[in-house]
């Protein structure tokens, strides 16, 4: 197994991940739990556009968290739990959450969110549908590829969040936001950060698929390779 790619995938790495990705989530759904439309981080027209938001956050948070766990060796070894986490990570949280995501951007009248929300909607679905038939056809390392561009999609839901306070704190030190607007300035670079974020993500997802190409990842121990495979569906 090449050392450089294995570096990338260690253990600690993953739970770093999962610990990230559960804190994440925690943070992504506490403003839904009570169901209090008030307290919503997107401007929402009514009570159908508030509902689908909220299905679509709580199974992003499903895909969120589950996705770590592909990474898992202990999981990886064991076939039958890896088909399980597989299929719900695609099945309850991918799956709902893009089809959700889609009208949630198109309700909101705002161009920037329909483009943060709709383009990486569309490639989750895409690179799943991908990923499946990549598996079924026995390309295991297309499907790897594949999960590892989906995730990278799925990871937005923390990588925006980090951005835009970035670029908050960018806005207020050069003065193109002022102190007293900040709160509703963080509101507004949502959408800003969800395009950055997947945008970002690809590109990072990207480098890892091609050095895992440079450097094949079957062992001569014949132990699984790290990386996102969950099984058929």
């Amino acid at each position: 197994m090449d050392v450089q790619v294995v570096q990338v995938l260690r253990p600690r790495r993953v739970w770093l991940m999962l610990l990230v990705a559960v804190v994440a989530s925690a943070v992504m759904v506490a403003p839904y739990a009570l169901l209090d439309v008030g307290s919503s981080r997107l401007d929402v027209g009514g009570g159908l556009h508030y509902g689908l938001l909220v299905a679509h956050v709580f199974t992003a948070t499903v895909a969120l968290v589950l996705g770590p766990l592909q990474f898992v060796p202990a999981i990886r070894a064991r076939r039958r739990w890896h088909r399980r986490v597989g299929r719900t990570y695609l099945l309850v949280g991918v799956l709902p959450a893009a089809v959700t995501a889609v009208p949630v951007a198109l309700l909101s009248g705002r161009i920037v969110t329909q483009v943060g929300l709709v383009i990486p909607a569309v490639g989750w679905l895409v690179t799943a549908g991908l990923a499946v038939r990549a598996i079924r056809r026995g390309d295991v390392a297309a499907h790897r590829a594949w999960m590892t561009r989906n995730y990278a999609l799925t990871f937005l839901a923390v990588t925006a969040r980090i951005l835009v306070p970035l670029v908050l704190l960018t806005g207020l030190a050069v003065g193109a936001i002022a102190p007293a607007d900040a709160p509703t300035a963080a509101t507004s670079l949502i959408p800003v950060g969800q395009v950055l974020g997947w945008m970002i993500n690809l590109v990072v997802a990207e480098v890892l698929v091609r050095r895992a190409r440079r450097f094949p990842t079957a062992s001569r121990s014949g132990r699984a390779a790290p990386g996102p495979v969950p099984a058929r569906p």
